[in-house]
């Protein structure tokens, strides 16, 4: 089965950092530009932020823009989110999603769920004191 697995979350207090790893299972991500999106209890999935192939695009949503940080590293085959300053609006559960670059091209991402072709189970990012 082809999906991205998210990991790294847990309980923060306010002000604190967590960082998310995002990585493929049954593919590599050499061809595949990379989104994070989230979804608090009660509320719309939310785009959160994305890095192009190449990760000379990268995107913030403006809730998260200075505060998070996305990278990849693809020799390791994962994605990274840096997630810094955390507020208890933060809380969610993440998920990672990826989108193939074949028509748009290596420098490209997507803000929008429905270009993603391949999604894994959340992780739980809880943000209180």
């Amino acid at each position: 089965q082809l999906q991205v697995v998210a990991s790294g979350g847990g309980l923060v207090q306010p002000g604190g950092s967590l960082r998310l790893s995002c990585a493929a299972s049954g593919f590599t991500l050499d061809y595949y530009a990379i989104g994070w999106f989230r979804q608090a209890p009660g509320k719309e999935r939310e785009w959160v932020s994305c890095i192009s192939l190449s990760s000379l695009s990268t995107k913030y949503a403006d809730s998260v823009k200075g505060r998070f940080t996305i990278s990849r590293d693809n020799a390791k085959n994962t994605v990274y989110l840096q997630m810094n300053n955390l507020k208890a609006e933060d809380t969610a559960v993440y998920y990672c999603a990826a989108h193939n670059t074949r028509r748009r091209g290596s420098n490209y991402c997507a803000v929008w769920g429905d270009e993603y072709d391949y999604w894994g189970q959340g992780t739980q990012v809880t943000v209180s004191s």
